[in-house]
């Protein structure tokens, strides 16, 4: 893969043998960030997990304290009164079976995060082919499936997100963008990192944090000392 003249630049700012303790490793992340709009820092975290066994999944949400600097667009799923009250927490779409015809026949993807009550997981679930693959499925672990509407919208709006692991068993997530500094960076990642931490399956063994990368969308990974993440 060719990479740009930017890239390079910063890439020579980084010492690839090194593990660099999280605040110099956020501080290095916004140096080799170059690119002409606000980047968005991200962590991908390889865990000592198998994915393919269920007892050793881990996924869930956590709401980080700076959000990620995005404004996320929120579909629920809803009808009555429960619809009437995700409209007014401020979700972007609300509706029932006639969202499900327009993300199928018009493949209509102008959301973020989709929110949906108990009772109409049925109807969600006839777009589990699509939503699935776009890790968009609504989930009771995430608490995107519920009756609590209100609360679900406001979090997602204010900042929750969801962690899973893909299908090489890592997680990557938005920690915030550049501009909002490192202290803001380095809280937000320390919160992730503590969900993921705490979200350990019984079931794991040996190392379980194998790897943290952080890096800026344009620039070069930059590799976190994991053990030092709290210090």
């Amino acid at each position: 893969m060719k990479r740009g003249k930017k890239y390079l630049e910063s890439a020579k700012l980084v010492d690839r043998l090194k593990l660099y303790d999280p605040t110099e490793a956020i501080e290095l992340v916004q140096k080799t960030a170059r690119a002409k709009f606000d980047e968005t820092v991200e962590a991908h975290i390889r865990l000592g997990v198998d994915s393919r066994h269920a007892d050793q999944q881990v996924r869930g949400a956590v709401v980080l304290p700076h959000g990620t600097g995005k404004d996320v667009r929120v579909l629920v799923f809803a009808k009555g009164d429960k619809a009437r009250e995700a409209e007014q927490a401020g979700a972007d779409f609300v509706g029932a079976e006639e969202l499900v015809t327009k993300i199928q026949k018009d493949n209509w993807f102008e959301f973020d995060v989709v929110v949906a009550t108990p009772d109409m997981m049925g109807v969600v679930g006839r777009l589990g082919r699509v939503l699935g693959p776009k890790g968009l499925m609504p989930n009771p672990k995430a608490g995107t499936v519920t009756m609590e509407v209100e609360k679900a919208v406001k979090e997602i709006k204010s900042g929750k997100i969801e962690y899973r692991l893909d299908k090489t068993n890592i997680i990557h997530c938005p920690i915030g963008k550049v501009s909002f500094g490192t202290e803001k960076l380095l809280d937000n990642f320390r919160v992730l990192m503590g969900a993921i931490i705490k979200a350990k399956p019984a079931a794991a063994k040996g190392q379980y944090l194998k790897s943290v990368v952080l890096a800026s969308t344009m620039g070069p990974g930059i590799k976190v000392n994991a053990q030092r993440i709290n210090d």
